[in-house]
């Protein structure tokens, strides 16, 4: 485990344990009653953080960035810098349709492992480890600019070189039950893009891909 936390092995076992493992394997245990108590402790660790480091802040704007720093996409972000999917134990559906590497179930597993070193250790102890967890996502300069809403800030370049509204090109593949979308969005010859297992989360990637492009031609 990082940051030195020492979790009991079964615990661990099962945070990694995703229900497709499990249905494969007699209806063994699975994750989804730890990551119900992981989202509990993260949430309520993030929040306190937020409401300590940011006194000038509205209830509003605290809500707004505790949204961006516990999402799927924030979260499966943390599980990709610690390689959490080589770990999971999935079933061969997901293995065969790239579940490694899906936003939801690296995210589920994330929330997981919080709640398996909650009940190894202590609540202050969980507590340390959350903020650890998320420390890169607190300083990313943009999290809290591009992140919160990427469609919005693409709009307002938009408007400030005198564009419309760039419209979004998105499009599904995939089964009913596993639905993935591929979006792209144009603006002022750059193209951003983004992928996620619905049409909203894709276009916020997109858009969010196109704003960090602007940005960075500009040298911002």
């Amino acid at each position: 485990m990082p940051f030195g936390v020492q979790v009991d092995p079964e615990l661990l076992r099962l945070a990694l344990t995703h229900r497709s493992w499990a249905y494969e394997h007699g209806g063994a245990p699975h994750n989804e009653r730890l990551e119900f108590l992981g989202d509990s402790i993260l949430g309520q660790a993030v929040t306190v953080k937020l409401y300590r480091d940011y006194p000038e802040l509205s209830e509003g704007e605290l809500a707004k960035r505790r949204a961006a720093l516990v999402s799927t996409v924030a979260l499966a972000e943390v599980a990709r810098g610690l390689g959490i999917g080589a770990s999971l134990r999935l079933g061969r559906g997901e293995e065969r349709t790239g579940g490694r590497d899906k936003d939801s179930l690296l995210a589920d597993a994330v929330e997981a492992i919080i709640g398996a070193v909650f009940l190894s250790t202590s609540p202050e102890t969980a507590d340390r480890f959350v903020l650890q967890l998320v420390a890169p996502l607190f300083a990313d300069p943009e999290r809290f600019t591009v992140t919160l809403d990427p469609k919005t800030t693409l709009q307002k370049e938009a408007a400030r070189i005198g564009q419309p509204h760039p419209p979004y090109e998105t499009v599904g593949s995939g089964p009913d039950h596993d639905r993935r979308y591929t979006s792209r969005v144009t603006l002022d010859g750059v193209t951003g893009t983004g992928t996620g297992t619905s049409k909203k989360v894709a276009e916020l990637a997109a858009a969010r891909d196109a704003v960090s492009q602007l940005r960075a031609r500009r040298g911002e």
